[in-house]
């Protein structure tokens, strides 16, 4: 797997080098000082992974990422703040390394760099979500990581979605039409305007007014299908 570190201290990308060298698996392909030097060589050098710094000299590291174009390389943050934390994570980061790196922590962040491989970009087909895969929510000062098999159900509530899991449901200030976009369509359903399903939560189905069906999951709660989306749900689970 390829990867750029960009980091305006030498110091710490070279710490970084170091550290990296014990995993033969992770290439390191180049190095850059600041968002300008690090955006062409994104397109330059393809990397498939980036260590990012988050403040540097002009545009910061979430700057970067928004000017780059996808589809984009796996992202791990490094930085010696902990308070852009939770921005990270909504930039869809891998993880996030306090510096000085600790060995162990870098470990546990190529541990999860390497289930998706080269070929799973930043954006783009990263942002299908696999049922194994884990995601950041916070409510509020609350905050979670959240297995995607265990989102039962997603509704929509003007430009926000309520996210049900276990007993939590906390409202996210992204639309359900983002959010449906992140989810593999193989597991997940929209049964209405307002809500999208997992299909894994499925308990049992009735019919109901015009041709629809009830749909019930797991934990009691119930959700209405149209006669239209009735028969994309019919066609979708039938042999």
């Amino acid at each position: 797997m390829k990867a750029l570190l960009i980091d305006d201290e030498r110091l710490a990308r070279n710490e970084l080098r170091r550290l990296l060298a014990a995993h033969a698996d992770i290439e390191i392909v180049g190095e850059a000082v600041d968002a300008v030097d690090a955006a062409a060589k994104v397109a330059a050098l393809k990397p498939d992974l980036l260590f990012l710094d988050v403040q540097m000299p002009g545009a910061d590291g979430f700057s970067l990422l928004e000017q780059l174009e996808p589809p984009l390389p796996l992202v791990v943050f490094t930085t010696a703040y902990d308070e852009f934390a939770v921005k990270a994570f909504e930039f869809n980061a891998l993880d996030y390394l306090l510096k000085p790196v600790d060995p162990n922590r870098l470990v546990a962040a190529l541990e999860k760099v390497r289930p998706h491989g080269s070929a799973a970009p930043f954006a783009g087909a990263r942002d299908r979500l696999g049922l194994d895969d884990k995601v950041f929510v916070r409510e509020g000062d609350r905050c979670w990581f959240v297995p995607v098999k265990n989102i039962r159900l997603l509704e929509s509530e003007g430009n926000y979605t309520r996210l049900h899991f276990d007993d939590q449901k906390p409202q996210l200030f992204r639309s359900l039409s983002a959010m449906e976009e992140r989810l593999d369509a193989k597991h997940f359903f929209r049964a209405n305007r307002k809500q999208v399903i997992n299909l894994a939560w499925v308990e049992g189905i009735e019919p109901w007014f015009s041709g629809g069906l009830l749909v019930k999951l797991k934990g009691g709660l119930k959700v209405e299908l149209s006669r239209r989306q009735a028969q994309d749900f019919r066609d979708r689970m039938s042999l």
